[in-house]
């Protein structure tokens, strides 16, 4: 199982796991959610108490990585595989991503 917390304006906003291979999910932490002014982490992602499950990446998380040849290139500087989406969502999304949020790995 691996962890990410995820930052939204530098703001813990809640933490992503997966589970498993195809098993993923998302809950916001209780204090980000008290916060009437925190904005969602996405619009397919609104503020809710209930984690929400997906059989896959969650598409807004999938969406942050880098496409063709700059994937190509980040999976092989990273040694990770390319079909490793969350693996290479630890990898990339911690820094200097395009918007306000970002993803840090968890350590064990």
């Amino acid at each position: 199982m691996r962890k990410a917390e995820v930052f939204v304006n530098d703001r813990l906003a809640g933490i992503l796991i997966e589970k498993g291979k195809g098993s993923y999910q998302f809950s916001y932490t209780k204090e980000y959610l008290e916060e009437a002014s925190a904005p969602a982490v996405s619009l397919t992602l609104p503020k809710r108490q209930e984690a929400y499950q997906s059989d896959y990446l969650f598409p807004f998380f999938t969406n942050m990585l880098a496409e063709g040849s700059n994937k190509e290139v980040q999976c092989r500087l990273h040694k990770i595989d390319k079909n490793d989406l969350f693996g290479l969502l630890l990898a990339t999304a911690d820094t200097d991503t395009i918007g306000n949020v970002l993803i840090k790995k968890i350590a064990k």
